[in-house]
């Protein structure tokens, strides 16, 4: 798919994706997330990545012809409020930010998300601060809910927007 110019496509997590992982690490990158993680925090992140199985996907960002990795997006399976749901989060490295990258490798990861058919909804829990993140949400047609107190990383607390995607929509 097209984002200003640039195709992208998303490709399943592999190994060597690590680098880009490292690079995502970086401060300006992770201030809406609780900050960089540990090189520690970052492996274990990668084997996560690398062992969701059937609890979700998470994806490279592949910027094209150059088959350049640019950031990361993915859906994984969670209980919010009682329910099974997908959440769903978008990472692009800041020289490659506002292209429309992240709306359109978000789009492609909802619809996969959507034809495992396991879920009904998927949220986002973008940073109360992150405009970006909640404007890519509006676009992608997602319902806001409320602002919540969210937990991420573990143990850190942050204000964020819940959005909210059916994604088996009505006919």
């Amino acid at each position: 798919m097209e984002a200003s110019n640039h195709i992208i496509q998303i490709k399943p997590w592999e190994d060597n994706d690590l680098d880009l992982l490292v690079r995502i690490n970086a401060p300006e990158m992770m201030q809406h997330l609780g900050g960089p993680e540990s090189k520690e925090q970052i492996l274990k992140r990668h084997k996560r990545y690398l062992e969701l199985g059937n609890e979700g996907c998470m994806f490279s960002i592949i910027l094209l012809p150059k088959l350049e990795p640019v950031g990361s997006v993915g859906y994984w399976h969670t209980t919010w409020e009682d329910e099974s749901v997908y959440e769903t989060g978008w990472s692009v490295l800041s020289s490659y930010q506002g292209r429309g990258i992240a709306t359109i490798a978000a789009k492609l990861a909802i619809e996969e998300a959507a034809a495992e058919g396991k879920h009904k909804y998927i949220h986002a829990f973008p940073s109360i601060n992150n405009p970006a993140s909640n404007a890519i949400c509006r676009k992608l047609g997602f319902q806001f809910i409320s602002e919540c107190e969210f937990e991420y990383p573990a143990g850190n607390f942050i204000r964020s927007n819940n959005w909210c995607l059916n994604l088996t929509p009505s006919k």
